[in-house]
């Protein structure tokens, strides 16, 4: 199918929030009512029903302290996720910077990528116990009996190199397998300083199932950065689906004839952004990683699905990227990493579409960072019926700053296809419109975004939810 133009109108649902980092709906136990949920970076969550507005849970008191350099942060609340027996169990899963974890990071002096130099290109993450930013938690929340949420356990608990690159709505029950999908970027910084997305061993730049259902409640688990520091009772509750992730805005679902397609976004470097689509998988059990490790063979690697970060940036080579002293218009570009590029050449997955940070093409857009990926299934918007969406932060031409909104499909024969921008009607007037999230309903058939007015999580209550409307 070719794409056409969409323009759709933005309807407000909620305003005057905190930076809405997710947005899905539930049937909250014993509800006849399907609620919209929305959590906020800072931790507080809330759910709509019937156009009131209430607090499901806030956990702000135990999220770290965010914003101190400046304002901007991707810590935070970052995933919500309900079991698909919520309606009956009441479990639901969180994940988050926990307060009190601020750590001085894994390269306290800095560092500088040098191709020239193969010591800027093999750097280690030594000290990991004390030369970290921050921990991330994956806890298991049940509503009790009096329907006040308590935390029941945690199911990871992640040491993380940088502050940033943690993944956002992060969290998500997969209609395939009936386990919980962790999706989590490379630990941050820039270029995946330690090419932690690539190492087997790592947690970092992974999408991970975790088996909730069979996951031991007795253990205590460890803070950790490393699968095979786990007890090997939890690696047994976890498979890896997806290596070489930079960072990444979630994993989305649907459902065609008799599989799924599974739609994933990379946010880029310097040059690209990248929605990615896969079918059939092959996820690596987490125990046979480790085994392959301690025997230090090579285990189905290959199988497993590779994004190719940090060789590669989508569909590009990485790059360094500087401006020519001689032409102040054009840009002198370094590969980055040469090496690794031509080792994942013929082993990582093609973007089915990518957008760039500077396009002159009159229907495109120069776009900031990838913020959502949403498959929609609804009739409501017929033109987007089957498709991917998909939302960037912020246009690089538009003054005051506005978020983009665009979508594109896979082709029969599944190879990469353009994407067409979609255009909305909403007057934001002379405030700024950072495009931060894309959520779904659990039937795909209604699309919500997330609005803010800042690029600053410490700039209060600018936020606003909007269902995409035809």
């Amino acid at each position: 199918m070719g794409l056409v133009n969409v323009k759709v109108g933005l309807r407000p649902i909620v305003s005057r929030l905190n930076l809405p980092t997710v947005i899905k709906t539930a049937f909250l136990p014993g509800d006849s009512i399907e609620s919209i949920f929305v959590a906020t970076q800072v931790g507080e969550i809330f759910y709509i029903r019937n156009g009131s507005v209430r607090t499901f849970v806030d956990i702000s008191s135990r999220i770290i302290k965010l914003g101190a350099s400046g304002g901007y942060d991707e810590r935070g609340l970052l995933g919500l996720a309900f079991h698909p027996e919520f309606y009956v169990n009441g479990l639901f899963y969180l994940h988050y910077s926990v307060a009190g974890t601020q750590g001085p990071g894994a390269l306290p002096d800095g560092f500088e990528h040098n191709p020239c130099d193969p010591d800027t290109l093999n750097l280690q993450w030594q000290n990991r116990e004390r030369d970290y930013d921050h921990i991330d938690t994956v806890e298991e929340w049940t509503i009790q009996r009096n329907g006040q949420p308590q935390k029941r356990r945690a199911l990871l608990n992640l040491r993380r190199p940088f502050s940033n690159h943690n993944g956002v709505n992060s969290l998500t029950f997969s209609p395939e397998t009936g386990k919980l999908v962790l999706t989590i970027g490379d630990g941050g910084s820039g270029f995946d300083p330690f090419n932690l997305a690539q190492n087997d061993l790592e947690i970092a730049g992974k999408i991970i199932e975790i088996d909730v259902d069979h996951y031991p409640f007795s253990l205590q688990t460890p803070v950790v950065t490393r699968f095979n520091e786990l007890p090997s009772a939890i690696q047994e509750t976890l498979t890896v689906m997806v290596k070489g992730v930079r960072n990444i805005p979630g994993i989305s679902y649907q459902r065609f004839h008799q599989q799924y397609r599974k739609y994933v976004g990379n946010v880029g470097q310097e040059l690209v952004e990248s929605i990615f689509s896969f079918g059939p998988y092959k996820p690596l059990p987490v125990t046979q990683l480790v085994q392959a490790a301690a025997m230090n063979v090579h285990s189905n690697q290959s199988e497993l699905i590779n994004l190719g970060w940090r060789g590669w940036e989508g569909d590009l080579p990485t790059a360094l990227v500087r401006s020519c002293s001689e032409n102040e218009d054009l840009d002198e570009n370094t590969m980055a990493f040469y090496n690794e590029a031509i080792s994942l050449s013929g082993s990582r997955l093609h973007p089915l579409t990518s957008y760039f940070h500077k396009d002159p093409r009159s229907d495109k857009f120069a776009g900031t960072a990838l913020t959502g990926v949403q498959a929609y299934s609804g009739n409501s918007i017929p033109a987007l019926s089957g498709t991917v969406v998909f939302t960037d932060l912020a246009r690089k031409d538009a003054q005051p700053q506005r978020g983009a909104l665009a979508y594109t499909t896979v082709r029969a024969d599944d190879r990469a296809n353009e994407y067409h921008v979609i255009q909305t009607d909403y007057d934001f007037g002379s405030k700024s419109a950072y495009y931060v999230s894309l959520g779904a309903n659990q039937q795909q058939t209604r699309l919500f975004l997330g609005v803010y007015e800042s690029m600053k999580v410490t700039d209060s209550y600018k936020g606003t939810v909007f269902e995409i409307v035809p």
